[in-house]
């Protein structure tokens, strides 16, 4: 299924790092940064989630909410959010529902081999649940300033 700009984000329901359960529509009426990244402690994803945190309060100013998805358990989202001091929720995707719901659950090749994963991806929903921006094979570098700066300019 391919999603893109103007269509409703399809809704889903995770369980978050402090175990409650999250549905995507919770959030209307806020805009919302959803991001999908590969795995937590590494290298890209770490860069990715602090730099996200650093720019906590510059994405509330903009009546933001930032929420990472990935397929780790919670346990390790946990692990993760505190080692990082992470001020947003990490959403548990390990039946990757709602990654296939966003197409972003691809086909991905590493030192030859193949295997299925999350391809790092971003989408801005607005405050009545549309897709208003989509980034897909993102580059962690200079990313969540690109992000804010749309929010900033189009919301």
């Amino acid at each position: 299924m391919t999603i893109e700009a103007g269509q409703m984000a399809p809704d889903f329901e995770l369980t978050a790092d402090n175990g409650q359960k999250v549905k995507l529509s919770d959030f209307r009426g806020k805009n919302v940064v959803l991001y999908f990244y590969p795995k937590d402690m590494t290298p890209g994803c770490t860069t990715q989630a602090c730099d996200f945190r650093d720019q906590h309060k510059s994405f509330e100013e903009v009546d933001a909410v930032i929420l990472g998805v990935s397929t780790d358990p919670q346990s390790r989202h946990e692990k993760f959010k505190e080692k990082y001091d992470l001020p947003f929720l990490l959403l548990v995707d390990e039946e990757h529902e709602a990654a296939e719901k966003f197409g972003v659950w691809k086909l991905k090749k590493n030192f030859g081999k193949e295997y299925m994963g999350i391809e790092r991806s971003t989408f801005i929903i607005n405050k009545d649940g549309e897709i208003a921006k989509e980034w897909r094979k993102v580059k962690v570098k200079g990313h969540v300033e690109e992000a804010l700066q749309y929010i900033k300019e189009n919301m």
